[in-house]
Order: C-alpha cells, then sequence, then structure tokens
C-alpha cells in the first residue's frame, strides 16, 4: 500500500480535489451559458463524489483514477472547442454553419485551416494541453486519500449523486454529456455528408420543377450572360467603394469606361454569413432555405435551362455540396482546383481560359456560372506570391485600426486581405472585359457579380475570417454590366440582398414565367426592398 504524502510534499487531497473542480469547471463551462452550464456542471459533479468516496483496494483506486481522468477530460476539451467557436464564429457546435462546414472539409482542408489560423489555433492548443496535464495530475493526487468517511458524510454524498443523476435521466440535460453530444455529432456529421453526395433526386425535381412553370424568353437573337460569385469579399474593402487603400483600380476603371451601361449597387447584402447557406438563398430566388424540400421552389439554373440557355459551370472551388447542389444543374461543369481545400493555391486567374473557351462557344443563348474563391481563408493564398502592395502600412487604414485598437496580428491581416482583393480586382475585370469582348453580334450581353457573403478583418472586432454577428459578415458587392438597354442609374442607391440574385438574373437573360416578381428585381420600377433577417441588432441596409 503506497503510503500517505506528508503535508508537506503535496497539496493535501481535499485542495487537490478543490483546485481539480474550480479549474475542470472553469475550463468546462466557459463554452456554456445560463442554464446549460449548470446541467454540464450536475452532470459533473457525480465523478468528483466518486473520487471522494473511500477507496482503499489498489486495482479499484487505479481504475477510478483512468475512468475519471479521461471523462474530465473529455469535459475540458468539450469545453475548449465550445469556446474555441463562440469566440471566432459566435456559433455553437450544432449549428448548422458549423455542421455543413466540418461535413465539407477534407484532412487536407483541415490541416490547411490549422495553418492559416495561425498563433490564435497554436495558443488555444497549448491552452487546451495545459488544462489537461493539469486535470490528471490533480486527479490523481486527489485519489490518493484514505481519510474515512462519516455516516452523515456518506448519506450527503449518495443524495447528492442521486439528484446529480437525474441529469442524465433527462435527455435534455445528457445530450450535453461530452460523450454523449460528440457522438451524436459525428453522427450528424456522417449523415450530411451522405445527403451532399446523393443530391441526384433533388436536381432532377428541381428541373422538373421549372419544367411545370414554363418559363419563356422575352427577346429573340443571341444572348450571353455571364454571372460571377466570389468568396468572403467584404464591398468595404474595395475602393471602388470608396475604401482609402487603392485595391479595386481596374474596376474603377472600367466602370468608367462603361458609365452608361454599369451599376454599382451601393448598399449590397448577403443574407447568410457562410457560404452553402447563401448559395442556397442566392440560386433559389430567396425562397428555399438550405435544408427545405426541392418540391415546391425553383432554381435559377434550372429555369434558365427549361428557358432554352445552355449553362456552363466553371469553379476554384473543391467542394461537394456546391457540385452536387448548384453546379450539376449546369450542361458543363469544369472544377479547375484539383486539390482537395479551399485554402489550395489554386489562383482565380486560372478560370480565365475556360471563360473565355465558353464565350467563343457559338451557341445562341448561354449563362456562364464563374465560381472564385475571391479572398477565402487564407488570405495569404489568394494573390501570387510576393504580391504585398500594403505591407508597408503607414496610412489612413493603418491609423484607424491603431485607433480602434486592433491587434498588430489583425493589421497584418487586413494587409494581406487588401492584398487578396487587389489580386481579385484584376480577375474580376477581365472577366467583365471578355464577356463585353465577346458581345454576340446582333445580340445582347450581361455581367453579374456578387459575393456570397463578407468577411470580418478587423472592421467592427478585434479579429477576422467568418462573422455571423457583424456587419462586417454581410456587406458584399454587387456589379452589373449589360450591353443594352443601359441600365437604370437610380437603381444604384437601392440596397441589395443576394438572395433575391435570382430575379435580377431572369432579367438579365430576359426570362420570365408567371409567377414572376418584379418588385424582387432591383432593375424594376416595381422593386419594393424588404430587409433580410440578419441576427444583428440596428442595421443600416443605407450605409
Amino acid at each position: 500500500m503506497r503510503p500517505a504524502l506528508p503535508p508537506s510534499a503535496a497539496l493535501s487531497p481535499a485542495v487537490a480535489g478543490a483546485i481539480l473542480l474550480t479549474l475542470a469547471a472553469s475550463v468546462t463551462l466557459t463554452g456554456h451559458d445560463g442554464l446549460r452550464a449548470a446541467r454540464v456542471l450536475a452532470l459533473m459533479v457525480p465523478l468528483f463524489i466518486w473520487l471522494r468516496w473511500p477507496v482503499q483496494h489498489h486495482a479499484w483506486k487505479a481504475l477510478r483514477l483512468v475512468l475519471v481522468s479521461t471523462m474530465l477530460c473529455l469535459f475540458v476539451l468539450d469545453g475548449v472547442v465550445r469556446t474555441y467557436i463562440q469566440s471566432r464564429y459566435q456559433a455553437v457546435p450544432e449549428s448548422a454553419m458549423v455542421l455543413a462546414a466540418v461535413a465539407n472539409t477534407s484532412p487536407r482542408e483541415a490541416a490547411e485551416y490549422a495553418q492559416s489560423m495561425g498563433h490564435a489555433l497554436w495558443l488555444g492548443l497549448v491552452g487546451a494541453g495545459v488544462a489537461l496535464c493539469a486535470v490528471i495530475a490533480l486527479t490523481s493526487l486527489s485519489n490518493r486519500h484514505h481519510a474515512p468517511m462519516g455516516k452523515a458524510g456518506r448519506w450527503a454524498l449518495i443524495a447528492l449523486l442521486v439528484l446529480c443523476s437525474v441529469g442524465l435521466l433527462s435527455k435534455h440535460w445528457r445530450r450535453y454529456h461530452p460523450a454523449i453530444y460528440w457522438s451524436t455529432w459525428v453522427t450528424s456529421i456522417t449523415q450530411l455528408r451522405s445527403s451532399l453526395a446523393n443530391q441526384g433526386d433533388e436536381r432532377e425535381q428541381l428541373l422538373a420543377n421549372a419544367e411545370a412553370a414554363k418559363p419563356w424568353l422575352t427577346s429573340t437573337g443571341p444572348s450571353t450572360v455571364v454571372l460571377v460569385i466570389t468568396d468572403s469579399v467584404n464591398r468595404d474593402n474595395m475602393s471602388l467603394y470608396g475604401y482609402e487603400r487603392e485595391t479595386t483600380p481596374e474596376l474603377t476603371a472600367f466602370s468608367r469606361e462603361e458609365a452608361a451601361r454599369w451599376l454599382t449597387l451601393s448598399y449590397a447584402w448577403s443574407a447568410e454569413p457562410g457560404t452553402l447557406a447563401s448559395l442556397s438563398g442566392i440560386f433559389s430566388f430567396g425562397m428555399r432555405g438550405q435544408n427545405d424540400p426541392v418540391g415546391q421552389h425553383h432554381h435559377v439554373l434550372a429555369m434558365a435551362r427549361a428557358a432554352g440557355y445552355r449553362i456552363w459551370w466553371m469553379s476554384n472551388h473543391d467542394d461537394i455540396a456546391i457540385d452536387q447542389q448548384h453546379a450539376r444543374l449546369a450542361h458543363s461543369v469544369e472544377m479547375i482546383n484539383r486539390q482537395p481545400g479551399r485554402g489550395s493555391a489554386s489562383l482565380d486567374s486560372e478560370l480565365l481560359d475556360c471563360l473565355e473557351e465558353a464565350l467563343v462557344d457559338p451557341t445562341e443563348r448561354k449563362l456562364i456560372v464563374v465560381h472564385l474563391l475571391g479572398a477565402h481563408p487564407d488570405y495569404r493564398r489568394r494573390a501570387p506570391e510576393g504580391m504585398r502592395p500594403f505591407d508597408a502600412g503607414n496610412d489612413a487604414v493603418e491609423a484607424r485600426m491603431v485607433n480602434d485598437g486592433r491587434s498588430l496580428w489583425v493589421r497584418e491581416m487586413r494587409q494581406t486581405y487588401d492584398a487578396a482583393i487587389r489580386y481579385h480586382d484584376g480577375v474580376v475585370t477581365q472577366t467583365a472585359r471578355l464577356t463585353r469582348q465577346h458581345t454576340p453580334a446582333q445580340g445582347q450581353a450581361a455581367w453579374l457579380y456578387l459575393s456570397d457573403h463578407g468577411q470580418e478583418v478587423g472592421h467592427s472586432a478585434n479579429r477576422t475570417g467568418h462573422s455571423a454577428a457583424t456587419e462586417a459578415g454581410y456587406r458584399i458587392p454587387a456589379l452589373v454590366w449589360r450591353s443594352s438597354p443601359p441600365v437604370p442609374a437610380e437603381a444604384s442607391k437601392r440596397p441589395f440582398r443576394a438572395d433575391w440574385m435570382g430575379w435580377l438574373l431572369a432579367d438579365l437573360m430576359n426570362v420570365r414565367w408567371d409567377a414572376m416578381e418584379p418588385s424582387r428585381n432591383v432593375l424594376d420600377e416595381a422593386y419594393a426592398w424588404e430587409p433580410p433577417a440578419l441576427p444583428l441588432k440596428d442595421v443600416h441596409f443605407h450605409r
């Protein structure tokens, strides 16, 4: 039998137990709030009761040490992961945004994500490692006690154990036990991946819906429409929208060349802070959520096909959900990014040759969707190596961020983000120039550009990345060029929401159907703005 440690050799088991309880609870409960935190604490208490219960046999003590340490470490890891997700994305692990992101992530993407998060992620991992080591050490120390327990103490512990065990009998309580919660979470991810990989029936239904709507064309002759969708671009970082750094000189120049045929939508907003949910709204005329049934809904690509357009989809993404839900509705699909992972170094300019090939195709009516990586994190990979025009800082943007208390790391990320926007400017402008160049003879051409969502890069918070809790996560650019007729200049001051993009695109294609809603087409005189339901307070949509 191991002799008891003298008081001078180590903390007493009682003190160690108290410290252990405080440490485990503080680390674990940071990922929960309110009643949920109390429930999680109740699920933890039986472990401490068992740890205090007098046990003499070495084998039982060893078993208790292993089981209690393992379970407490699960609670700690649960809290660390929840805290990280909450602090960076204002979300919980079971939210649709997180589930979709993980279901859509390959091992390579996970490695790229870890690299792109840099010191923030590694600091969290180090903190978690220290907490786990402390929990194991203190559990081992608390497991050494020999002090007998009186009858009253035993009954008190039994009563407390029974009370806390009620939580395990309640579905609403036990579902937050990490062993149960994360096994259920993994099952949800598996089911979602299976769903994303089997979208064929839904696509057939969407095509049938479009045929039943019987869309028609309001003009004759050739028509070419190019839709450019980018990722994670915030209009606040574009000089075309008034940003101090000259990030979009080429778009600005093109807009002046084509003033009568150009429209900058000054107040454009995404309705969602994440790519999958945003694209679901963009292509369904804002009428369908990410997981809604398709029987009564329309997809803009399916409507274009039913009206007689041939569709090309070309993408720099490697994304199974986007491929299955949207791209496969096109006649021709080209995914140039051959390396799995949205953080790959594949540059958007590589799509320009694909675009030109589609533009010279003799098909009379063409809809070409160009899906760019844009400024999707990792920002450093979104521009060629060495293209860092804003690294010197020492400008108005840097001064404002310093005044706002932004960290050095966030300011450097803003410089990298702005460099990505500067490179992106050249690619996007070239798509517009190619569209103009290949306007069909005796026909029309149109070009539409927008981002799926915005990006927080120190605008209103001292962090970077996707953001559901700040306006930066929803502020996007939206630009229109049309060969004829001229675009209405007054539309530039109308607020625009990305999930109504389908109505605008249908207008540019001259496609109509009986259930057409001109009040949602920003170019129409009947346009009637309705703000999207964003999870924010006091949003100024005309800003």
